[in-house]
């Protein structure tokens, strides 16, 4: 009996040269979480198997993320299994909640996908073989059933549409028609190039083929999933934004679900590295680290304002543009309020230009302007900009130098929470009414203290508010 590579270390993927549906494979150490699960059900005497990606993960030697169980187990009989689970959703998925959540799966066959997404049918079934076949591709649609209802090692595969073939081989293939499975649900498009992506895999020509057809369907999928498949992508720290969009580019994918970005196609660059301003985009986001998607989203969108504002081989106020683009992009995904808000003040302030002349109050308004929680990112923005051009900043008056004068600043009051008086001291010694007058007032006092720190005490600053009332 062949043994599974275990999770987190690379298993050979030449042994998979070995098996085929209905061979025996022993899993070494499989999770407690997912084990409870695949005994608990055994043991009431239902088929149970470990099944789609996080099989598919654990054949190639990887750590899965996720837990799945599908099951003959109709989905009231599975909750009733586990306490505290919870069952929400026509399709017979129970999630068992735990440090490792698993979710639980009835045997199930879909039909009739009139949105392109959901089945307007699903019908329960002990049959694993037909639930494989409602799966998007091979590679996703291999099980692993115990051999014995108390637990172990020891099982066997089911591999109706050579999964195993097409994992050692290297290929994206879907299962059965191609069309038809890209039709049920328009997201297998984008998974299937993400999965491509990821493994290093080439797609099945036929499937390929159908992809692309398809691709203009993905114009009607949620924002929602839309936003967190392009979330996905970009947080994958084995894939690379500069092969992932020119991928989605050839398939017609970028023009569909990312036209702004489609735009600078032929938009001239003019930088030190050769292409044009998407080449020039996609490496900036590429700079920037997979850990923080967020970020990388703004490396995507930071030179969309350069489509609209392209002149005489300029692009003034491309950064205003931008942000303003940028943040439409977003909210058509629907992305939080406060990603859009990060990401469109970074595409606004991305084009600053430091120089050594700058004053301390110059750094200082510098500061606010951008906001001290930003600047982090901003000039990691800058620096992936930087990158993505080919260019290098100045030995004088580059990022290093504003660093060590914005650390100088480090006490400086920059917001109305380090001023020396609030709006109550304004409306109790100075009478001043609440409402926007009194922000207004407390916004002057803010610029006038960021010039010249030393008016930053209780006296003068009562005074000086007597001084601009007086003017009005």
């Amino acid at each position: 009996m062949a043994q599974l590579p275990l999770p987190g270390r690379s298993g050979p993927i030449s042994q998979l040269s070995q098996l085929s549906d209905g061979a025996a494979y022993a899993i070494g150490d499989l999770p407690e979480a997912p084990a409870r699960v695949l005994r608990a059900l055994a043991g009431a005497g239902h088929e149970a198997v470990l099944v789609g990606g996080c099989l598919r993960d654990l054949l190639l030697g990887a750590r899965p993320d996720d837990w799945d169980v599908a099951t003959a187990a109709l989905p009231a009989t599975v909750s009733a299994l586990f306490p505290g689970s919870w069952w929400e959703n026509r399709f017979g998925t129970v999630t068992v909640p735990g440090a490792q959540p698993v979710q639980v799966t009835t045997y199930r066959s879909e039909s009739g996908y009139a949105d392109r997404r959901r089945p307007d049918e699903v019908t329960f079934h002990g049959s694993l073989r037909d639930d494989l076949a409602r799966r998007d591709f091979t590679i996703n649609a291999v099980a692993w059933l115990p051999e014995a209802p108390g637990g172990g090692t020891s099982g066997r595969l089911v591999d109706p549409f050579d999964g195993l073939v097409d994992l050692r081989d290297g290929v994206i293939r879907a299962v059965g028609d191609p069309a038809a499975r890209f039709a049920e649900d328009a997201l297998r498009v984008l998974r299937g190039v993400r999965f491509a992506l990821r493994f290093g895999f080439r797609i099945e020509a036929v499937t390929e083929a159908a992809l692309a057809d398809a691709a203009p369907a993905t114009a009607g999928l949620s924002a929602e999933r839309v936003r967190d498949e392009l979330l996905r992508l970009l947080a994958d720290p084995g894939i690379r934004p500069t092969v992932a969009f020119a991928r989605w580019e050839a398939l017609g994918l970028l023009a569909t679900l990312l036209p702004e970005l489609a735009a600078l196609r032929g938009i001239p660059q003019g930088k030190p590295l050769p292409g044009d301003a998407l080449d020039h985009t996609l490496r900036t986001a590429e700079a920037l680290p997979a850990s923080d998607p967020i970020l990388r989203m703004a490396g995507l969108l930071h030179d969309v304002g350069k489509a609209t504002t392209f002149a005489d081989g300029h692009f003034y106020g491309h950064e205003v543009e931008g942000a303003h683009t940028a943040e439409a992009v977003m909210r058509r995904l629907r992305f939080g309020a406060q990603d859009v808000a990060r990401v469109r003040e970074l595409i606004r302030h991305h084009m600053f230009a430091y120089e050594p002349a700058w004053t301390d109050a110059a750094v200082r308004r510098f500061i606010r302007r951008v906001g001290h929680e930003r600047l982090g990112d901003l000039f990691a923005l800058r620096e992936a900009d930087d990158a993505g051009s080919g260019a290098v900043e100045p030995p004088a008056g580059g990022l290093p130098e504003l660093r060590a004068r914005i650390a100088e600043q480090e006490n400086a009051p920059l917001a109305h929470g380090h001023l020396a008086v609030d709006g109550h001291d304004l409306q109790r010694v100075l009478d001043v009414p609440p409402g926007p007058g009194l922000g207004r007032l407390l916004d002057r006092l803010m610029e006038e203290v960021v010039d010249d720190p030393s008016l930053n005490r209780r006296e003068m600053l009562l005074r000086r508010a007597g001084e601009i009332l007086a003017e009005r």
